[in-house]
C-alpha cells in the first residue's frame, strides 16, 4: 500500500569527470498536472559512484539509486525493474539537459545545482487562510523512541473545551495534510470538522519534515506509539474535552487506529478510512491483481501475477525465522526468474538485479510487519464505537473483502456501534472517480468527497454530543 507506485524511482550517476558530477542535483518532475521535486545527491566512493534520491514534497528521503552508463557528453539512466530511463546531456557543470519516461509516461526533465522552487496550485477544496478558527502550530514527544512530533492544531475558537479528533496518515512518509499529487486531503478533512465543532491534531509522520526520528525501519507497532504520545499529548490541555478524543486513520492509518483503541481506554471512538479488515498478505494480491486489470493486463497476466504474490507472501506469513525466509525467498525468486519470458526478463534486469530489488523490498521491517499483521484480532478487542468507509472504486483496500472482514470482526468481539458505508464511484483517495486507478489521482481535481466528509462529521458529532 505504499502510496504512489510512481515515486519508486531510481537513479545513479557516474561520469569520469569527477567533481562534475558529484554533489547535489535538483529537477522537477511534471506528472499530470502536478509538480514533484527530486533531488539527486551523488557522491563517489572509490572509483565508482553512489547515489540517493530525495522526494521532498512527498517527504521521501535517502532513496537509494542504481547505475548509469556516461560516454563524457551524454548520460544515460535505466532502470529496468521499474521501466524507468533518464537520457541526458551534461551542460558544463551546472545543468543536466534529458528526457525521463516510465512506461507510455515521457516527459522533458532538467537537473541543475541550484534548489528549485515548486509553486503550490490550490485545489477548489483547498482552505484558504484565514481559516476563521484557531490554529496552532504544536510539537510533542514520543519518549519511548525519544522524537519529536510536530503537527497543527485546529480548533473551532481559541476559548473553549472541544471534542478532538487525531488523524493518522497512510504508508510511506507524509507530511501533516498527507500531501500526495497536489492534493492535501487531512487539511481538507481538518478544515471541515474545525467549522463543524471538531478539533483537529493532524501531524507530520516521524523523520519527516519538521518530525525528528527516522522513519525508514519503522513498523505500524512503531506509529501506533506515535499516536499514543498524540493522545497523551491531548490529554495534558485544557482546552480538549478529554473523553471524547477520538482517531482518524486512513489507509495504514486504519489500521494502527484499531491498534491504539484496542488497549487504550482513552479513545472514545475511530473512524476507518479504507482501513484494511484483512492481512497485508491476503490483501495485497488482490490490490495488484485490480490495479493491473484496470490499467490494461490481460486476464492471463493478472491470474500469474495474483499467482506469484500469493505464493512469495504465503511463504512470508508462515516463517518466523528471517535468516530462513530469506534463503526460501532466494530459492522462490530464482525459480520465478527462470521461467520468465525474455521480455520480463528485460524488465527485471538481471537475476542478481531482480533478487536484490525484491528481497529488499519483501524483507523491509515495514513490509514484513504489514504482510504478517492481521487486523481481524486487533479489531475484536475494540469496544469503542467504530465508522467503517470505503469507495466502491478503492482498488488499493477493495471494499468487499476489507468492509466485510471489519464488521464481521468488530461484531464477534461483542461491539454493538458499528457503521459500515460503501460510496458509489469513490476511489481510495475518497475521490469521485471514473475507473478508480491510482492513474487518475492526480488528475481529479477533488480532493475528497463532499459526502464522505458529511458522513464523517455527522457520524462523530453524534458520539460526542
Amino acid at each position: 500500500m505504499k502510496k504512489l507506485t510512481f515515486l519508486l524511482l531510481f537513479f545513479s550517476f557516474q561520469t569520469v569527470f569527477g567533481q562534475a558530477i558529484e554533489g547535489q542535483w535538483n529537477g522537477v518532475l511534471s506528472v499530470q498536472g502536478t509538480q514533484l521535486r527530486l533531488v539527486f545527491h551523488i557522491k563517489k566512493t572509490g572509483e565508482t559512484y553512489v547515489s540517493t534520491m530525495d522526494s521532498p514534497d512527498q517527504g521521501a528521503k535517502d532513496i537509494p539509486v542504481t547505475s548509469t552508463v556516461f560516454d563524457g557528453k551524454k548520460i544515460n539512466l535505466e532502470v529496468t525493474n521499474a521501466g524507468i530511463k533518464y537520457e541526458g546531456e551534461l551542460d558544463g557543470e551546472s545543468k543536466i539537459t534529458g528526457t525521463f519516461s516510465q512506461g507510455n509516461f515521457k516527459t522533458a526533465m532538467e537537473l541543475g545545482r541550484e534548489k528549485v522552487a515548486v509553486k503550490r496550485v490550490l485545489k477548489p477544496q483547498d482552505p484558504i487562510e484565514p481559516y476563521g478558527y484557531y490554529s496552532e502550530e504544536v510539537k510533542f514527544e514520543n519518549k519511548s523512541d525519544n522524537i519529536t512530533l510536530a503537527g497543527t492544531l485546529t480548533l473551532p475558537k481559541k476559548a473553549g473545551k472541544y471534542p478532538v479528533v487525531i488523524l493518522i496518515s497512510g504508508s510511506g512518509p507524509q507530511n501533516r495534510d498527507e500531501e500526495l499529487l497536489g492534493h492535501r486531503p487531512f487539511l481538507v478533512i481538518a478544515d471541515h470538522l474545525t467549522k463543524n465543532g471538531i478539533g483537529v491534531l493532524r501531524y507530520d509522520d516521524r523523520g519527516t519534515f519538521e518530525s525528528t526520528g527516522k522513519f525508514k525501519g519503522a513498523t505500524s507497532e512503531d506509529f501506533a506509539k506515535d499516536v499514543e504520545a498524540a493522545l497523551s499529548y491531548l490529554l495534558t490541555r485544557d482546552d480538549i474535552e478529554k473523553s471524547k478524543i477520538g482517531l482518524i486513520g486512513h489507509s495504514e492509518g486504519g489500521l494502527i487506529a484499531p491498534m491504539v483503541a484496542s488497549r487504550n481506554k482513552d479513545v472514545a471512538f475511530i473512524v476507518l478510512l479504507a482501513g484494511p479488515g484483512i492481512s497485508g498478505a491476503e490483501l495485497l494480491p488482490i490490490q495488484t491483481s485490480l490495479i493491473e486489470k484496470a490499467n490494461g493486463a490481460s486476464k492471463a497476466e493478472v491470474k500469474k501475477s495474483k499467482k506469484l504474490s500469493s505464493e512469495i507472501f504465503e511463504i512470508v506469513a508462515k516463517s518466523n525465522d528471517n535468516t530462513k525466509l530469506e534463503a526460501d525467498l532466494t530459492t522462490k525468486l530464482k525459480t520465478i526468474y527462470a521461467k520468465s519470458s525474455p521480455n520480463e526478463r528485460k524488465k527485471a534486469g538481471t537475476e542478481d538485479e531482480f533478487l536484490k530489488t525484491q528481497l529488499t523490498t519483501i524483507l523491509d521491517p515495514w513490509f514484513l510487519n504489514f504482510l504478517k499483521h492481521d487486523p481481524r484480532a486487533t479489531l475484536e478487542n475494540v469496544k469503542c464505537p467504530v465508522l467503517a468507509i470505503n469507495g466502491e472504486k478503492d482498488l488499493q483496500v477493495p471494499p468487499k473483502e476489507n468492509l466485510n472482514a471489519i464488521e464481521k470482526s468488530l461484531k464477534k468481539g461483542g461491539n454493538s456501534d458499528v457503521t459500515i458505508l460503501e460510496f458509489p464511484n469513490l476511489n481510495h483517495l475518497f475521490q469521485e472517480s471514473t475507473t478508480g486507478s491510482p492513474k487518475e489521482y492526480a488528475k481529479i481535481e477533488q480532493t475528497f468527497a463532499p459526502v464522505a466528509l458529511e458522513s464523517i462529521s455527522t457520524w462523530v458529532l453524534k458520539r460526542v454530543k
